[in-house]
């Protein structure tokens, strides 16, 4: 519930604009699913796009709904001459369908907006991306941004990452995957720090990323800290690509809860 977490838009270093969207006194209160929450917040962060903007297309359930807000207006001629840069093939699929123009950042190497949707956002704004696998390209497109919108619905959010008790990704090269985990694993035993492969759940062969390698999902049952030090360490290691940890990169955070629409920006 977002009136649990009144920290996440306490912080005097940030503004908060909140728009509620509560019954009135003569109307029942209406119970909304999780994706119509998440419709929502993606709705509400394509308000910041403009025409002429090379956009960062994010993955996912809730990007998803994004993309397809984009492709509505560039339809109803509403948005124009935007060129859309995919964070996964999945999403370059759904772009492909809905006529967005794309390119990559070889072309276009910054980025005016991107808008993405995270699976932990901590009071400060840092993010835990990567469940749906596209960690690495989301993080080279959302890095190369002037702003990053990030939409989520209110049960993304934690007091720190690491703490909803789900993974946290990290993307390895599939030679020697054992080795990795277990090295990993041992860089946070402190926090509890469980290592497993993650698998297809139909035939248990290792999950292949668009990159073709695999991902290390890190279950930490305690604060694993100082993130910076521990993303540095993680990137240390011989064999890891990247990690699913976003520090310092979201410019804006939108979250739809039952209470209405937050949003939060640096």
């Amino acid at each position: 519930m977002a009136i649990a977490y009144p920290h996440f838009f306490g912080s005097d270093k940030l503004t908060a604009e909140v728009a509620l969207m509560g019954p009135t006194p003569s109307l029942p209160p209406v119970i909304l699913t999780q994706d119509e929450l998440k419709k929502i917040a993606a709705y509400k962060a394509v308000e910041f796009v403009q025409s002429g903007m090379v956009l960062g297309l994010g993955t996912g359930s809730t990007a998803k709904h994004a993309v397809d807000r984009i492709g509505q207006l560039l339809i109803q001629g509403k948005l124009k001459n935007i060129i859309g840069i995919p964070t996964s093939k999945k999403t370059h699929e759904q772009a492909v369908s809905l006529g967005i123009p794309l390119s990559d950042l070889d072309s276009h190497p910054v980025v005016d907006l991107a808008i993405d949707g995270a699976d932990e956002v901590d009071p400060y704004m840092n993010l835990v991306k990567g469940r749906g696998g596209s960690l690495l390209r989301e993080k080279m497109i959302e890095s190369a941004c002037k702003k990053f919108v990030v939409i989520v619905d209110e049960s993304k959010l934690v007091q720190h990452l690491g703490g909803s008790g789900l993974a946290m990704p990290v993307e390895i090269v599939p030679f020697c995957w054992k080795f990795s985990a277990q090295r990993l694993e041992l860089l946070f035993k402190e926090s509890g720090c469980v290592a497993k492969l993650r698998t297809y759940s139909e035939n248990g062969e290792p999950f292949v990323t668009d990159n073709g390698n695999y991902i290390i999902d890190l279950y930490l049952k305690k604060d694993i800290g100082d993130l910076k030090a521990a993303s540095d360490a993680i990137l240390r290691l011989p064999g890891v690509v990247e990690h699913g940890m976003f520090l310092g990169m979201a410019t804006t955070v939108i979250v739809a809860g039952e209470l209405g629409v937050r949003v939060k920006s640096k």
